[in-house]
């Protein structure tokens, strides 16, 4: 028997079906990693499962036991599954140390001594045994979120559940919690992550499962997920997180909002300072310096630029992708003498070469640091 069972899962509110017939098996020991688009009852799923939200219909069975007879002493089965979320819940009048021995004292009975050297043991576990007597905003947001992974272990649970833990958190924080995550992995805990980083993902899951309208989709090893997706939607949800898309529609648009889209991108595929101040320039060179004045001059208020930035993790093989297609009519702004933003990047030292793939859309190969 696995030690989670979901059978057609549903959950219905007023005016929204989140789960629509959600069936799904985790086995003792797995990392499953759960993906998808937003809004698509990923969440919902964990609520369900620990029954923070109460499902429509279906059944959930938690190491042999129905989450959804409510003759099930809820309490109890909470304890075997620890619970992680996006914004920590840490409680702020209270010591490090006093919010992960708060559960195992109030609820298990331990002696305070004990759950005192038990919360020394999992602070040093996630790296921050030296915070035990700091103050919950003295921390930064990833510290916050790796003592609320502490806590969630306190308990001692057979299945850990994360809520989107980064998505709270500054890009340069992310690293040092999937780095805990990871090592919780590699121990054998049972895990379920509602995750956007697509890198634990496949890193450190034994399957993911992808989500789309309430169901589960396809449900595989991260290689056939990530590589080899059967199904359509699955193939351009990967495509979609793999890069950076930006959409210009106006002369006035968001320059410092698109630069920081851009580095935020960058920093989730773990690029050094030096390849995302490149692609910051080359974009900025390309769309801010020539495209947008050129279709000001043309009296083009709301030129149709579409930007794509594709980039492997740590930087390599960066390609920047600009569709100006909708520029054409009056003739190609790329080829306009001195303003020819090709020959200012490679003057810059920002790219390697170009490479047109159609009249109206260049790929620039971004210079490696």
């Amino acid at each position: 028997m696995s030690l989670i069972e979901i059978s057609h899962l549903r959950k219905e509110y007023p005016n929204i079906t989140p789960l629509k017939d959600v069936n799904a098996t985790v086995d003792k020991g797995e990392v499953i990693s759960i993906i998808g688009p937003s809004g698509t009852g990923k969440s919902t799923l964990l609520r369900c499962l620990n029954r923070l939200e109460t499902p429509t219909s279906g059944q959930i069975l938690v190491d042999g036991v129905d989450m959804c007879d409510p003759a099930t002493d809820l309490a109890l089965m909470r304890r075997k599954m620890g619970m992680v979320f996006q914004n920590y819940n840490l409680f702020g009048h209270k010591l490090v140390a006093e919010n992960v021995m708060m559960a195992p004292m109030d609820l298990l009975g331990m002696p305070k001594q004990e759950a005192w050297e038990q919360a020394l043991k999992l602070l040093d576990m996630v790296g921050l045994k030296d915070k035990a007597l700091s103050w919950p905003h003295e921390l930064s947001g990833g510290q916050r979120q790796r003592v609320a992974i502490a806590r969630g272990l306190a308990m001692n649970p057979q299945i850990l559940l994360f809520d989107e833990p980064t998505s709270a958190l500054d890009p340069t924080m992310v690293s040092e919690v999937l780095s805990v995550m990871t090592g919780l992995a590699e121990r054998g805990l049972t895990m379920m992550v509602v995750t956007h980083e697509m890198r634990f993902a496949r890193d450190a899951s034994t399957r993911v499962f992808y989500m789309d309208q309430g169901e589960v989709w396809e449900a595989g090893p991260p290689e056939q997920i990530f590589e080899h997706p059967s199904r359509p939607e699955t193939h351009d949800f990967i495509f979609r997180v793999r890069c950076w898309h930006y959409d210009i529609s106006s002369t006035s648009f968001d320059l410092p909002g698109m630069l920081a889209s851009l580095e935020q991108y960058c920093l989730r595929q773990f690029m050094g300072g030096r390849s995302v101040n490149t692609c910051e320039m080359l974009v900025e060179e390309l769309v801010a310096n020539h495209l947008v004045p050129v279709a000001r001059t043309r009296g083009m208020d709301d030129p149709q630029l579409h930007l794509n930035l594709f980039a492997g993790e740590g930087g390599v093989d960066i390609a920047l992708e600009i569709d100006y297609r909708s520029m054409l009519p009056d003739g190609d702004p790329l080829n306009d003498g001195s303003q020819d933003p090709i020959s200012a990047a490679l003057v810059k030292g920002l790219v390697d070469k170009t490479v047109t793939v159609e009249p109206g859309v260049v790929r620039y190969h971004v210079k490696q640091r």
